[in-house]
């Protein structure tokens, strides 16, 4: 993560602040998370030094014209500045930003295949013993862990992991 990047999100949230706008601009900056990341030829776009600003500020207003005046600013300040190969960390760290100031913690789960409804209570069961704050889950897969998950929230890690408790008795059986 780029500190221009971070100092950006921070200019733009306290900007939305002021105006009272900062959940609207949030959900700019997660539109715009979601589509610049999952969409390769966007991303290369915007990183690209052969095209011009003028083309890419051109470009997100076709892409994001429904977005707030906040979001525009931010635009046309990357447009001034050449810097929009910086979009996609300001936008994530503008809503890391957001679910801190709000008190939302995210909590990174960890499993082999996507956690069903089961897997999701059990795993927020477990969270609610670690922290009081509200939590946002995002699953990732990971199908080395065999089976269980890995609960990362901020510095905490809880690993139910079926490979972690292999290694744990191996471990065992060694000494």
């Amino acid at each position: 993560m780029s500190r221009a990047a971070i100092r950006y999100a921070k200019a733009i949230l306290e900007i939305a602040s002021t105006s009272g706008n900062t959940a609207k601009v949030n959900n700019d900056m997660k539109a715009i998370t979601e589509v610049v990341s999952g969409n390769k030829e966007l991303s290369d776009f915007l990183a690209s030094p052969i095209i011009t600003s003028d083309i890419k500020m051109n470009a997100l207003s076709e892409v994001f014209g429904t977005v707030e005046n906040e979001t525009k600013s931010l635009f046309r300040l990357l447009q001034e500045n050449k810097r929009f190969e910086i979009l996609l960390p300001i936008a994530e760290q503008f809503n890391a930003q957001y679910d801190v100031l709000n008190g939302v913690e995210v909590a990174v789960v960890t499993t082999a295949i996507p956690m069903d409804a089961a897997l999701e209570t059990q795993v927020l069961a477990k969270i609610a013993t670690i922290s009081d704050k509200k939590i946002t889950l995002q699953n990732t897969i990971d199908p080395s862990i065999i089976g269980g998950f890995i609960l990362r929230m901020g510095d905490k890690q809880y690993n139910a992991s079926v490979a972690n408790r292999l290694q744990e008795l191996r471990r065992e059986f060694s000494n």
